[in-house]
């Protein structure tokens, strides 16, 4: 039975959203910024107003959360719950699939690329390499625009250190929390963050990854295409910090203070409104890279692994130049 609500009220302009997955906190984070005008971060340009309920129940923190969350976003938000999938698609502009859980991504993926709607995918995009690649190759196939991003790569502390004139960049230290989940490869869960961030300043052109790792903690470094490094430093303490370092041939600069997903939700609007993702396909899919290969690197008790071999075992084809 679909559950009925009343749906907010949508300008003409605004963009009509649909939400895949609603276990995890981002949901009703997103809504607010997105449906609540009073909001002091309000974003204007669109609405949420249906969503498809999904969940994991072998992860307890995604089955545990789904009724809260739906609950909340039809109280608040008037929200409209669907059963379907395809049912959602038939009522939106446009997709966030929210879904905490990587693996579902691929198949909740391929009924919003049928209907052409363009897509954001929350982290992680999926919960392998070859997922990954799969949904960017069929959203080529169906000629709809796609992203995914962590939050923090839009964070203006982090833009503001981007920014900043330390020369030409040798090497970026990039730390932050890294909690793990059993069900999908160690950095997806949770240190895709640093791991973003990371990225972000130094791009996609990583060529070799090396990783040590204890139960409290991860130091993986990544060699890039010409010279720079890279090193991962992934927490699963009570304390998690997170902050990215850049050193350069004229100085150092350090990221000061955190974010919110404020700078997220504005890419992701102008994203809907324009078809111009703000992150390729070619660096998303070498950061999962980067992150596998890391996971290949701790069974090899640290031993670099090459990129290249990783993406040879998974055939991205055209994605990757």
């Amino acid at each position: 039975m679909i559950v009925a609500c009343f749906a907010p009220i949508v300008h003409a302009a605004d963009l009509r959203l649909g939400l895949i997955g609603l276990d995890t906190s981002h949901v009703i984070a997103f809504t607010k910024l997105l449906n609540d005008t009073n909001d002091k971060k309000h974003i204007s340009g669109a609405k949420v107003v249906c969503a498809y309920k999904g969940g994991s129940p072998d992860i307890p923190s995604s089955a545990s959360r789904v009724d809260g969350y739906t609950k909340q976003l039809q109280e608040e938000f008037g929200v409209r719950i669907v059963l379907t999938i395809e049912e959602l698609c038939r009522e939106v502009d446009a997709v966030l699939l929210t879904s905490v859980d990587g693996r579902p991504h691929l198949e909740q993926a391929k009924p919003v690329l049928r209907a052409g709607k363009r897509m954001f995918i929350d982290k992680p995009a999926a919960g392998s390499l070859k997922d990954v690649i799969a949904i960017y190759r069929l959203a080529k196939m169906h000629d709809v625009a796609i992203f995914s991003s962590s939050s923090y790569r839009f964070y203006d502390s982090l833009l503001e250190v981007k920014r900043a004139d330390v020369g030409v960049i040798k090497g970026v230290i990039s730390y932050g929390p890294a909690p793990t989940e059993p069900h999908h490869p160690d950095l997806f869960w949770y240190g895709i963050h640093p791991t973003e961030a990371l990225f972000t300043i130094l791009g996609p052109d990583c060529i070799r990854v090396s990783r040590m790792s204890t139960e409290s903690i991860d130091v993986v470094t990544g060699t890039w295409a010409d010279g720079r490094i890279g090193v991962l430093t992934g927490l699963r303490t009570d304390h998690t910090p997170h902050k990215i370092t850049i050193f350069g041939s004229k100085g150092i600069a350090e990221q000061k203070g955190s974010g919110d997903y404020s700078g997220l939700l504005r890419e992701i609007i102008t994203f809907f409104q324009t078809g111009k993702p703000p992150v390729s396909p070619e660096e998303t899919l070498a950061m999962f890279a980067f992150m596998e290969a890391a996971d290949e690197s701790k069974r090899m008790d640290g031993k670099p692994v090459s990129i290249k071999q990783i993406f040879d075992r998974n055939d991205p084809g055209p994605l990757v130049k």
